[in-house]
């Protein structure tokens, strides 16, 4: 049976609409929970609906875009990690499951739930085991909810580069472990999720810029400026000598950390830095030619102490190193 015949099975005798409800971000260990329910018309079939997790990235953006075009209501909802850390994840997602349905313009007849669980929605409610994949109408429900949640973690990715939520989404994969590991825990973070992580050291983002700051004031450059804020981000120092005009940022993480500063450097950090840039030449005109630098600095594991460096002049080309130990 395929997933429209399911659903049309469940409509006969419905003097009302039939709505598919499911969630996405259950297990990550940070970001939101989502939730969606969806209301579809019999026609026109969207194919190739499917349960979201079979279906590549660029597949749920595209059914996404048709979903939400066609189905005759849906809505989406969600619930941030302190509400997760409050009532749990899975009362957490029980309330996005009923804000979601609650936000469509008429009850429905039938709501059908994906999972073994009842989220209490205060109508006729059926659960179905691995519904996404047999019913049309979770399906939708879990592409909305799947994409809606992506599109949130990448722009969190922007507010915490460090954290590379554009690569794991905020799933426990082994990066995250050691970006957690090396930045310790954020405000987005699920902390019932990460009783046994540990904050990160204090102040070792500072640590790591005063540490840059010394390096270059002993090499001649004057500090222009510390931790410089656009709308597109910050720049963590601003210095020059008589020919250049330096935008530098600085990468600070412990010993034995996997990732290496210029890592977390990629294009859209690069881009902010950039347009940052632009900025403070707008505010402040200068004829130096200017230069984008990254320092990498090794603090102990227990952030008191620096116990490695290295300088990349010309670091988005990573053309030079200027100091290392």
């Amino acid at each position: 049976m395929d997933l429209y015949a399911f659903d049309a099975c469940r409509r006969e005798g419905l003097t009302g609409p039939l709505c598919g409800i499911d969630e996405a971000g259950r297990g990550p260990l940070a970001g939101p929970v989502f939730a969606a329910a969806v209301i579809l018309r019999p026609e026109p079939v969207i194919e190739g609906l499917n349960d979201s997790k079979k279906l590549t990235a660029k597949r749920r953006e595209a059914l996404y875009e048709i979903i939400t075009r066609q189905a005759a209501a849906y809505a989406i909802a969600y619930f941030d990690a302190e509400t997760i850390d409050r009532v749990n994840i899975l009362q957490a997602t029980f309330l996005a499951m009923r804000r979601a349905m609650a936000d469509l313009p008429q009850p429905p007849a039938l709501a059908l739930v994906d999972g073994n669980r009842d989220p209490g929605l205060g109508v006729p409610t059926e659960l179905i085991v691995g519904g996404d994949g047999q019913s049309a109408a979770i399906a939708a429900a879990s592409i909305l909810a799947k994409v809606a949640r992506d599109r949130t973690m990448l722009r969190l990715a922007e507010a915490y580069p460090e954290y590379r939520f554009d690569k794991h989404k905020g799933y426990g994969t082994p990066l995250h472990y050691e970006l957690l590991r090396t930045y310790g825990v954020s405000p987005i973070h699920r902390k019932s999720f990460l009783r046994k992580m540990q904050p990160a050291p204090p102040a070792l983002g500072p640590m790591g810029e005063r540490y840059t700051a010394g390096y270059l004031e002993k090499a001649g450059y004057t500090i222009l400026a510390h931790n410089y804020r656009s709308r597109y981000g910050e720049i963590d120092l601003i210095a020059c000598d008589s020919n250049h005009l330096l935008f530098v940022e600085v990468k600070t993480r412990t010993e034995h950390a996997m990732v290496e500063g210029r890592q977390a450097v990629d294009r859209r950090k690069q881009t902010r830095i950039l347009r940052t840039a632009l900025q403070y030449l707008s505010e402040h005109p200068d004829t130096r030619q200017p230069r984008f630098d990254v320092a990498e600095v090794v603090a102990s594991r227990e952030g008191d102490r620096v116990i490695g460096f290295t300088y990349l002049d010309n670091a988005f080309g990573m053309e030079g190193y200027h100091a290392t130990f």
